[in-house]
């Protein structure tokens, strides 16, 4: 365990890191968007997440590398919703017409607050103020990264709210299993037969569509690149109508580093995206010169613009309850399951 300032955001605000170890792995946490920087298997070198060693690389690059995103994860059509009656404007920031991660100033580009550090554990939180980004409530999100046995990375989330509002929240880390330049060699399997057809501004358009006959079709291991290389992937996979219990949903590997993960949410939808805007040049860990396809990301949440969907699994965060999704990235060397099932 060991804590240290990595940086000074241009309001003054220092930013923090902690390091944390256990079950196999070690992980380095920023306090800035609740950053997942660095994450290592024992007895393998290279970092298994795209990360920069500055704040400023941070700041220059944004794309959420291996940050928290929300209060609501992925698009919201127009930044606009309604609830209870009322209509809402929300922050824009996405091609100029539609609200990304929770606006310009979302919680995965603000300073969280480590409140607990333990060996191989942290506990952050942050206070969202009522109309922050044009979202209603006050609300308050502690997040939790675990190191536990068998190489598991546990991130257990919370939110709080005083007045009814949308909570969607997402980890957003690259995942590059072999630290090389590109992911498209990396294969990939998701639990998932259906997923949300979008318009060319990737905002849903209400549709489910089958992945069968689909370069989006997943449901048995392929690589990335036989689908990236035809069409881009950025899509949200549909795993379940609402939130259920922790089960696998998706596995990633590498066969030229054995290494292979699995990805286990309570979550309804599977964000996947191929990292192909990456920006060319951009400096990563250990001099990893990072650029388009570098990194791979598959982030559980609730399905994309659900608010303005009937049918979408519900955003809403009200009051009397409280938002309590759960994840665990299960990472492991040379593991029979994938080659098996």
């Amino acid at each position: 365990m060991a804590l240290e300032q990595f940086g000074v955001m241009p309001d003054g605000t220092p930013v923090e890191r902690v390091t944390i170890t256990g079950g196999g792995l070690s992980a380095k946490i920023l306090s800035y968007g609740a950053v997942l920087q660095d994450l290592r298997l024992d007895g393998f070198e290279k970092p298994l997440v795209l990360g920069f060693e500055t704040l400023e690389n941070y700041l220059t690059y944004k794309s959420h590398f291996g940050a928290t995103a929300g209060r609501v994860a992925n698009r919201i059509c127009d930044g606009r919703f309604e609830l209870d009656g009322k209509s809402y404007q929300l922050d824009i920031n996405f091609i100029e017409k539609h609200s990304l991660h929770g606006g310009t100033h979302g919680i995965g580009t603000r300073v969280w607050t480590f409140d607990k550090i333990e060996a191989d554990k942290i506990e952050m939180s942050i206070d969202l103020a009522d109309g922050e980004m044009g979202y209603p409530g006050n609300m308050k999100i502690k997040l939790v990264y675990s190191l536990l046995a068998n190489g598991v990375l546990d991130i257990l989330m919370t939110a709080t709210t005083d007045a009814p509002t949308l909570c969607n929240l997402a980890h957003h880390s690259y995942f590059n299993l072999e630290g090389s330049a590109s992911i498209l060699d990396h294969e990939l399997q998701i639990d998932s037969s259906r997923y949300t057809e979008v318009s060319s501004e990737l905002i849903p358009t209400g549709k489910l569509l089958s992945v069968e006959g689909t370069t989006l079709d997943f449901r048995a291991k392929k690589s990335i690149g036989s689908a990236s290389k035809v069409t881009p992937i950025d899509n949200n996979f549909c795993i379940e109508e609402t939130a259920g219990s922790l089960r696998r949903v998706a596995t990633l590997s590498s066969a030229a580093s054995g290494i292979s993960m699995d990805v286990m949410t309570t979550e309804p939808g599977l964000q996947a995206y191929d990292g192909v805007n990456i920006k060319q040049g951009a400096p990563g860990l250990d001099g990893l010169v990072m650029g388009s396809h570098s990194g791979f990301c598959l982030e559980p949440q609730i399905w994309p613009d659900a608010i303005n969907h009937e049918g979408f699994p519900s955003p809403i965060l009200r009051p009397d309850e409280e938002y309590l999704p759960a994840h665990a990235i299960c990472v492991q060397q040379k593991l029979d399951w994938f080659d098996a099932n």
